[in-house]
C-alpha cells in the first residue's frame, strides 16, 4: 500500500509520488483529483508526460486564471523530463500558486534524482510507491486492501489469494474488489479456492500440500490436473520445494508460539501451525530425501529429461511416502 508522510493533505501544494508501482501512482493521483473535485466540481485536471511538457508549458499551465478555478497538474515519469523543464519545475516548487496541486510521478532512484531532492526541499507531500516484491508485502497489501472496503478476511484467505494471484497489486485489488462484492460475511481460505481454484498458483500449491501431507492419491489427482490446464511445471517444482523447505525449517527449529517462529524463519504465523500439522509424519531422512526427490524433478522438467510429467509424478510419490517415514520407522 501506498505510504504517505506526516503531511497527509491531498490538496498540498505540490503531492510527489515516488517508486516504480504504476496501481500505487495512479492512486496517489486519483485521490488528489477526488479532493480537488470535492473542494471545486469544476476542476481543471491536466494529465501529462514529458514529451507534452516543453520549456515554459508548465508556467503556462500554473499561470492564475481570470476565474480562479482550481488545477490539478499531473507530471508523470518526472525523471524523464529535458533539464530545461526540470528547471521551470524547480522555479514553480519556490513559490507554488494557489488553487494549484501539482503531482509529481517520479519512479526514485539515480535519474532525476535532483528533481527529487528539490521537491522534497520544499516540503512536497510525499508517497512511497514502491514495487512490492517480497511476499510478505503483498500480504500486508491484501490486509489493507480488505481493510479499506470495510471486510473481515481470515489470514489463511489473504494468503491463499496472494499465493493464486502472484504479484500483480491490480490483479490482487481486482480479486479483493469482486470477492467483496460477491460474498458476504467473513471471507475465509475456502471462498478464496472457489473462486480461483484454476489459478497456475493455487493449483500448484494444493500438489505440494497434498504430497508434503503424505495422501499420495489426492496428490497426483492435483497434478494431473493443474498439468491438463495448463500449469508449468516448473511452477509445480517450486511450489513442492517451498513445501518441503517450510518442512524443514520448522522441524530443525526451536520450539516456541507461532509468532516466534514466523520472525525466526520468515513465515506467516498461520503458515506455522499449517507445517506444524504436516510435519507430523516426518523425519530428517525423510526431508533429505523429498528435497533430492525435488531436484531430480526439477532438473528433470526443465531439460533434463525426456518426460517432465513423469518427473513430477515420481517427486510426488517420493513426497508423499516420505512424509510418512516417522511411521515406518
Amino acid at each position: 500500500m501506498a505510504r504517505k508522510n506526516a503531511s497527509d493533505d491531498p490538496l498540498a501544494p505540490v503531492t510527489l509520488a515516488v517508486g516504480p508501482e504504476e496501481l500505487l501512482l495512479d492512486r496517489a493521483v486519483r485521490e488528489v483529483v477526488a479532493a480537488a473535485k470535492a473542494a471545486d466540481a469544476d476542476t481543471d485536471v491536466r494529465d501529462l508526460t514529458p514529451d507534452q511538457l516543453q520549456p515554459g508549458t508548465l508556467a503556462e499551465l500554473v499561470s492564475p486564471s481570470l476565474f480562479a478555478e482550481r488545477k490539478v497538474v499531473v507530471v508523470r515519469d518526472a525523471q524523464d523530463l529535458s533539464a530545461d523543464t526540470v528547471k521551470d519545475v524547480k522555479t514553480y516548487l519556490s513559490s507554488p500558486a494557489e488553487e494549484i496541486t501539482l503531482v509529481l510521478l517520479h519512479a526514485g532512484g539515480a535519474k532525476g534524482k535532483g528533481l527529487l531532492d528539490a521537491a522534497r526541499k520544499a516540503g512536497a507531500r510525499e508517497v512511497a510507491c514502491p514495487k512490492m516484491t517480497k511476499p510478505a508485502d503483498r500480504l500486508a497489501f491484501v490486509h489493507s486492501e480488505f481493510r479499506t472496503a470495510g471486510r473481515s478476511a481470515t489470514p489463511e484467505a489473504c494468503q491463499a489469494l496472494v499465493d493464486a494471484i502472484g504479484s500483480d497489486l491490480r490483479e490482487l485489488a481486482s480479486a479483493v474488489t469482486q470477492l467483496v462484492a460477491d460474498v458476504e460475511g467473513t471471507i475465509d481460505e475456502a471462498v478464496v479456492g472457489r473462486y480461483y481454484t484454476g489459478r497456475a498458483e493455487a493449483s500448484s500449491f494444493t500438489v505440494a500440500d497434498r504430497a508434503v501431507e503424505g495422501r499420495t492419491a489426492e496428490a497426483l489427482e492435483a497434478l494431473r490436473w493443474s498439468l491438463s490446464t495448463g500449469v508449468a511445471p516448473v511452477l509445480i517444482t517450486s511450489a513442492l520445494a517451498q513445501g518441503v523447505r517450510a518442512i524443514g525449517k520448522l522441524s530443525s527449529a526451536r520450539g516456541g508460539r507461532p509468532a516466534d517462529l514466523a520472525r525466526e524463519l520468515g513465515m506467516p504465523p498461520w503458515k506455522i501451525d499449517r507445517v506444524r500439522q504436516q510435519m507430523r509424519g516426518w523425519t530428517p531422512d525423510g526431508v533429505a530425501v523429498a528435497l533430492r526427490a525435488v531436484a531430480e524433478a526439477d532438473a528433470g522438467v526443465k531439460g533434463g529429461g525426456d518426460d517432465p510429467e513423469y518427473a513430477l509424478e515420481k517427486a510426488v510419490v517420493t513426497i508423499a511416502r516420505a512424509a510418512r517415514s516417522r511411521g515406518r520407522a
